[in-house]
């Protein structure tokens, strides 16, 4: 059997194209000053980020969302918030669905019932950011799953 080094990444895609890592950070700034709820950012991030399985991004999110006074308890919780939805504010919970959604386009699309429940915790300029943010970490999840960029032991 194959082993995989896991230690270093594929490429240096911030070398190899400063450029376009410059378009990401803009849209992540954008993004990061856009006045999304911190905590709410951070489940975005992370539960997409568990979701394609980009174990750079979920170390960071998740050191992200500790910094934010999140609990372990939410943290550990988060793949399976509607088990435990009663740790999740509602408009905590609308959040995580739509990512959900937006992640997992492939499985189907988002239906009438997918957009009232988020539409009824937030108004359409927040909506939208909040769509833009999803759609900026699923962008970072393919720049950290496709060059494989390793997680660095803890401290």
């Amino acid at each position: 059997m194959k082993t995989t080094d896991t230690t270093q990444a594929r490429l240096e895609h911030w070398k190899a194209s400063p450029e376009a890592m410059q378009a990401m950070l803009t849209l992540e700034n954008a993004v990061r000053s856009a006045g999304i709820d911190p905590v709410q950012l951070e489940f975005i991030k992370l539960r997409a980020s568990q979701i394609n399985g980009c174990a750079y991004c979920m170390n960071m999110h998740f050191n992200d969302a500790v910094k934010a006074g999140v609990s372990a308890q939410r943290l550990q919780l988060l793949p399976a918030w509607r088990e435990a939805a009663h740790l999740y504010s509602p408009a905590e919970q609308a959040v995580l669905a739509w990512t959900e959604k937006l992640t997992l386009l492939p499985g189907g699309h988002v239906g009438e019932d997918d957009f009232a429940a988020i539409r009824a915790h937030f108004d359409e300029v927040q909506l939208t950011w909040i769509t833009l943010a999803i759609a900026t970490i699923n962008a970072w999840n393919r720049f950290g799953v496709g060059f494989r960029l390793p997680v660095q032991p803890a401290a």
